[in-house]
């Protein structure tokens, strides 16, 4: 045979053995480029451009950001990349409502790649701790509905909420002042949420707030790359996974964190405009980044997104169906879920937050098997998923210095309570956190002389001995 005919052999075999790895990419990539998509010519599975791997995403309350939560977990472990965590004082939030410091990250778990559990943003604090080719993630959402979901799930803990009459959303409403207290323990959650994660003062005086929202507008605009929609989740995606170079199958989830419709309460007539007046620098930055969003999704085309849509769509319901025995899954309340591991953390008797379970006669969700990890990590509570990911960094970070020895811990007193370390607002009480109680973690042990991580650079501390987070 002669060498080119050797040569075409060999082609012939590469590329068959190309499609038969990458067919799920070739179909839906190649359905794309039909429609001219630009971004899609430099999909990763057919050029050298690779993924976006140093993500910061700005975890806020109540904006389907446990979902997109999840995504990041799950594409951080498959590329086994390091997911900033808090240190275990914290429990699974960076101690949310204080301002975000780099000594509040466990030294387990740097330096990181991926940051995404709740904080109260810092960008300055976020610069040193992540590289310098991070890119920026946010989401928002609707006030009214926002709101709403605010006010049932934080009805126990919120004293701006619970010292209303009969728990009564018109109530509050129509005499804010009454039972809101701006100083309050908890007071972030009863007005102006969003501005507050983003680090913004959630009590600006109304005489200039006009000219105060403009100027927080474009200061979110010039960190965050994209700000991604509650209501137009799907669609934030297409723009996210063009963002980041991903795979479709990054960017596949199913919904968590979610309340029965009995849970829920319909805004009467005339209720979302009193929201807006309440909240109305998060009404502000809802309504510049839901009209961005559509300018960005315009730009790359009408038909391109209609497109990636579809197929978004499918491969979601083909990883959903595999998961769940052929069928679709079935939301579940906590006390029907038998697996611990994927029971939802309850806010209040009042408030009913759903799950799911696997079924047990399946392949794909035989215990030990990669699809039984994969499907488990696909409906993992954030609590449970954090402490998993804590306990696997946890290990790894231990293999790569076993020659360690145990030294002397600093009390966690160190890294909580002087704020002049921490930089942060006045102090509040952390709010309560969604789980039972902070997530354990192995003990932190320095690192050996001679090694120096990014953690070492900003000086961060070992965390001491542990207490619970009230």
């Amino acid at each position: 045979m002669s060498q080119k005919k050797i040569f075409l052999v060999i082609v012939a075999i590469s590329t068959v053995s190309l499609l038969l790895h990458h067919g799920g990419h070739f179909s839906w990539t190649m359905e794309a480029l039909h429609l001219g998509c630009p971004s899609l010519r430099t999909h990763p599975s057919f050029s050298l451009k690779p993924k976006h791997t140093n993500v910061a995403f700005l975890k806020t309350h109540k904006t389907a950001s446990t979902t997109m939560q999840n995504l990041l977990f799950r594409f951080a472990e498959r590329h086994n990349l390091t997911v900033a965590l808090p240190v275990q004082a914290c429990g699974h939030q960076f101690c949310y409502p204080r301002t975000f410091s780099t000594h509040l990250v466990h030294p387990h778990t740097l330096p990181p790649n991926v940051v995404t559990s709740h904080m109260r943003f810092n960008h300055a604090e976020m610069q040193r701790l992540m590289p310098n080719n991070t890119i920026y993630v946010t989401i928002l959402r609707e006030p009214g509905s926002m709101f709403e979901s605010l006010f049932s799930y934080y009805n126990q803990y919120c004293q701006s909420f619970k010292r209303v009459p009969n728990g009564s959303l018109e109530a509050f409403l129509d005499e804010p002042w009454r039972y809101y207290r701006p100083d309050e323990n908890d007071s972030m959650y009863a007005r102006n949420t969003l501005t507050f994660d983003l680090g913004g003062d959630k009590d600006h005086p109304e005489a200039d707030v006009a000219a105060y929202a403009r100027a927080f507008v474009a200061k979110t605009e010039r960190v965050f790359s994209l700000v991604m929609i509650a209501e137009y989740f799907d669609e934030s995606l297409i723009l996210l996974r063009h963002l980041l170079s991903w795979d479709l199958e990054d960017m596949l989830y199913v919904k968590l964190n979610m309340r029965t419709s009995g849970s829920k309460h319909s805004l009467s007539p005339g209720l979302p405009a009193k929201i807006r007046v309440w909240n109305n620098l998060d009404a502000r930055l809802y309504d510049h980044f839901n009209t961005s969003l559509w300018h960005q999704l315009a730009a790359l085309g009408p038909a391109c997104v209609a497109r990636e849509l579809r197929l978004l769509r499918r491969a979601q319901e083909k990883l959903v169906r595999g998961c769940f025995g052929g069928g679709l899954p079935q939301l579940r309340s906590a006390a029907q879920i038998k697996n611990k591991e994927l029971r939802p953390w309850q806010p209040s008797a009042k408030v009913d937050i759903v799950g799911y379970d696997l079924p047990t006669n399946t392949n794909a969700t035989r215990p030990g098997s990669l699809a039984h990890e994969l499907c488990l990590k696909l409906i993992m509570p954030e609590v449970q998923y954090t402490r998993v990911l804590l306990r696997s960094q946890s290990l790894r970070y231990r293999r790569s210095y076993p020659l360690r020895s145990p030294q002397p811990q600093q009390p966690i007193r160190s890294v909580l309570s002087r704020r002049q370390h921490v930089g942060m607002q006045p102090m509040h009480r952390q709010a309560p956190p969604p789980g039972p109680g902070p997530a354990l973690s192995p003990t932190a042990t320095p690192r050996p002389p001679g090694t120096q991580s990014r953690a070492t650079r900003v000086g961060l501390r070992s965390p001491g001995p542990q207490r619970k987070t009230p």
